[in-house]
């Protein structure tokens, strides 16, 4: 009898054992799938944002394109009035040579413009991004 007593006493202590062991497993796996969810939904915010930030970014190239379009059209219809207008050959190349000058240095002006647009659109695109990354990186450095 004593025998089968302290049987039941060991199988009911390696019973408890084992559901504290298998509580506790359950635990740690449901808290490190919730902390992949929370890292999960982060990354995807930081993809939004990075896509609402390049799609803003490409509307302002664009506004600035067509602005730069519909200016260098204007210019180009009156420097064909100038042409038109010129009294001699001499002033026609006069005229059209102070007229390329001029569009290429706007010209120059405006690419420059976009280019600054550009960098700043990249940069405000990768920005969310690279706060990912490092937060993984930050976090794997902290495992370790």
């Amino acid at each position: 009898m004593a025998a089968a007593e302290a049987a039941k006493t060991t199988v009911e202590q390696f019973t408890a054992a084992s559901n504290v062991a298998f509580k506790d497993g359950v635990e740690k796996t449901l808290g490190a799938l919730n902390e992949m969810n929370s890292h999960s939904k982060k990354n995807l915010e930081a993809v939004v944002a990075a896509v609402t930030a390049a799609t803003k970014g490409a509307e302002a190239l664009g506004a600035q394109a067509m602005a730069f379009s519909k200016t260098a059209f204007e210019t180009q219809v009156n420097a064909a009035r100038s042409f038109a207008s010129a009294k001699s050959l001499q002033e026609v190349m006069e005229l059209q040579s102070a007229f390329a000058k001029s569009a290429l240095e706007t010209y120059m002006a405006e690419v420059g413009k976009m280019s600054e647009t550009m960098s700043a659109s990249v940069k405000d695109s990768v920005k969310p991004l690279n706060e990912r990354v490092t937060a993984v990186v930050e976090k794997l450095q902290a495992v370790r």
